[in-house]
């Protein structure tokens, strides 16, 4: 992308749309044109099955591990059937008329190559990883749930799946885990319904939201955002994890602290792509009538953007309190400093991830990688090493695909490992239980337990700021690509998310 901070959008942008970790029950391309006329592809979220399986406030306990089913189905003498499900953008561009997916052969470059370092080392227990990498269509409900079938019954013959940027999302998740007892690793995550409906199957490597939306509202108290006598609004997605979201957890969160929100419902599913459009002004415009001044977005990026082109359209811009949940942090940051400086610039938020880290190995990035980011950095600069004229792959972004999958891959390496020769699901799951401060890499640590089934910890605030001209704020200016345009500035230290 050209213009004012091109690259440090243009990487955004790539590393968003491939990895759309701010969708739930689904993931779709909407296509959108912002005002400077640059045409952003964006990862939103698609129907949730007609058939799902429900997840309530009367779910049933959490599973334990040693309760998992003691299957070896997938594992040989020899192999461990491991699907890696990438999805293919090329329904997408065909259906939405956009570029077509680009870096598809980039995750799969990087699986091959963190699967063979391991498989090259004597790979687990002595069983080679067979990486089964299957490209999906991520608007076809149908799809998804035939292929989640097809790995998980009538004899087939999976050990695990590893999803290590978050597009196998919502209820596709439970269909492997609830329904078909196999374990699955995830960077995508909504609330703690689903992990206890999916368990002891179902493990994140990002956060649960229901400690995320605890730890906004603490933060919104502490910091003045929030209070009894602060109009204060949430707007959310009508889409079952956000309505769940909703009433389950941050409505309850927010009335501990003594705050009874305004909150408006939107159209959040791509297919009420028109009713979103004309549902955000009259809820930008009610907002301003009741002189709402903090605003608590509970939905996906489909619906955030035009939320945001409503607030710049009637000049109406409300503190935000951001989060992981649907990743308005790291979605804003791809917004500003175009189209919405005026309703990002300056916005704050709580996050779990790397944001505010360096993403570069060069000399002249001040600081390095965290410990989990440069060991995967390492693997990839030693198989791709730096040519003469110079090129990217001396480059892993913190939060893009080729760390990603890294990550996923790496976890499952230490949790098959500890699992020992007589590897089934049951062992399986029982040693993924047992790891704690493992080098992550999205986030800097990854914990687990027997009912603790998100990895992220430790979460911190962080400001969205446009570095212009260059400040001292931004702590990683990318020399001699130029400085940042926009980046993160760090508010607050390391703290652990609420339990």
């Amino acid at each position: 992308m050209a213009g004012p901070g091109g690259g440090r959008l243009g990487r955004w942008w790539r590393r968003w749309r491939r990895r759309p970790v701010a969708v739930q029950v689904g993931a779709v391309v909407v296509v959108v044109a912002v005002v400077v006329g640059v045409v952003f592809a964006v990862s939103g979220t698609s129907p949730k099955p007609k058939t799902t399986p429900t997840t309530t406030a009367t779910s049933p306990s959490v599973t334990p591990p040693d309760e998992a089913s003691t299957s070896s189905a997938g594992v040989t003498a020899h192999t461990i059937n491991v699907v890696f499900p990438v999805s293919n953008l090329t329904e997408l561009a065909t259906t939405f008329g956009f570029a077509g997916d680009i870096e598809y052969s980039e995750q799969a470059k990087a699986i091959r190559l963190f699967v063979k370092t391991i498989n090259d080392s004597g790979g687990i227990n002595g069983r080679s990883i067979n990486a089964m990498i299957v490209p999906f269509d991520a608007t076809s409900e149908v799809g998804m749930r035939a292929l989640c079938k097809q790995w998980t019954e009538g004899g087939a013959q999976v050990f695990a799946v590893l999803d290590g940027i978050g597009t196998w999302t919502g209820d596709n998740q439970l269909c492997i885990t609830q329904e078909g007892h196999t374990p699955l690793i995830s960077q995508w995550t909504t609330v703690t319904n689903w992990t206890t409906e999916g368990s002891p199957y179902l493990w994140w490597t990002g956060p649960d939201d229901a400690s995320l939306l605890q730890a906004t509202v603490n933060w919104g108290v502490s910091s003045g955002r929030l209070g009894r006598t602060i109009k204060v609004a949430v707007i959310a997605g009508n889409r079952t994890s956000d309505q769940v979201a909703l009433d389950q957890y941050l409505l309850p969160d927010l009335k501990r602290a003594g705050i009874t929100p305004i909150v408006e419902t939107i159209p959040a599913d791509p297919s009420d792509t028109a009713a979103t459009s004309s549902a955000a002004p009259l809820v930008v415009q009610q907002l301003r009538a009741d002189d709402v001044t903090s605003v608590i977005p509970l939905m996906p990026f489909n619906v955030f953007f035009p939320v945001l082109q409503a607030e710049t359209q009637q000049q109406y811009f409300p503190t935000l309190l951001l989060s992981d949940y649907e990743e308005s942090i790291e979605s804003a940051l791809g917004l500003i400093p175009v189209p919405y400086t005026k309703a990002l610039n300056g916005q704050e938020g709580v996050t779990t991830e790397t944001l505010g880290g360096v993403d570069d190995s060069r000399p002249y990035a001040k600081g390095g990688y965290d410990p989990g980011d440069r060991s995967c950095w390492v693997i990839w600069h030693k198989a791709y090493p730096l040519t003469p004229k110079g090129n990217m792959n001396d480059f892993i972004e913190e939060q893009g695909p080729i760390q990603g999958w890294c990550q996923a891959i790496r976890l499952f390496e230490a949790a098959a490992k500890a699992a020992g020769r007589h590897l089934t699901r049951r062992t399986f799951v029982e040693a993924m239980a047992k790891i704690t401060d493992f080098p992550g890499g999205y986030s800097p640590v990854l914990s687990y337990g027997p009912d603790r089934f998100a990895g992220p910890a430790q979460y911190r605030v962080v400001r969205l700021h446009v570095n212009e001209p260059p400040s001292s704020q931004c702590k990683t200016p990318l020399k001699p690509l130029g400085p940042q345009t926009v980046c993160w500035v760090d508010v607050s230290k390391w703290k652990p998310l609420p339990t």
